[in-house]
């Protein structure tokens, strides 16, 4: 029986690199990936993601993976939250614990939503299954690796460490992605089961 493939549409290799290492070799499904570059509407964290995996599966014609990724400052009502892409894009690290210089309140949450479609229907509004993942820390001064953006200033709750001074191994055992895409693990994990 030929293994079932799912798309992970991303074009950031280091997301690729942790979604692979996370759910390893107990996925049930091959994950491919692919590139594409989709529209990026203003909403909340689960209505973009939502609306991006339509769209990759409507192009694609097939099941789809997305993931978006916030981190929500408490001081700021959850600002920047999905937008912190472009945050991180315009800004030196250094410039996002300064966005919390007038709050005594530097604690934030970092929030991993990752979308599946199956493809498999054709109507307008294909179905889209939303799995999520939080880890609430405090935003820092930057300390560790700044290559996988925010990760130098967050600092998740009860570690001494941000995510850029913790390994690989150790972040994928707490983080936000890892925390939603155990959830997507078993759904997969059940849904193999149940279909026999």
């Amino acid at each position: 029986m030929a293994t079932k493939t799912l798309t992970f549409v991303t074009g950031n290799s280091m997301k690729l690199e942790e979604l692979r290492a996370i759910l390893g070799t107990t996925f049930p499904l091959e994950i491919n990936c692919h590139m594409l570059d989709l529209p990026e509407v203003q909403g909340d964290m689960e209505e973009i993601s939502i609306r991006k995996c339509q769209e990759a599966a409507r192009r694609l014609k097939g099941p789809v993976l997305v993931e978006d990724t916030s981190l929500c400052f408490n001081a700021l009502k959850g600002l920047p939250g999905p937008y912190i892409k472009w945050f991180s894009e315009k800004l030196e690290p250094e410039a996002l614990p300064r966005l919390l210089a007038g709050w005594e309140d530097k604690s934030a949450e970092a929030v991993s939503t990752v979308a599946y479609c199956d493809g498999d229907n054709h109507c307008e509004d294909l179905e889209v299954l939303v799995f999520q993942g939080r880890c609430e820390g405090e935003i820092v001064s930057p300390r560790g690796s700044r290559n996988f953006s925010w990760n130098c200033v967050f600092q998740p709750q009860g570690c001494d460490k941000t995510y850029g001074e913790l390994t690989i191994e150790e972040k994928n055992k707490i983080s936000h992605r890892y925390k939603a895409l155990e959830k997507l693990r078993t759904y997969f994990i059940e849904k193999d089961c149940t279909c026999g």
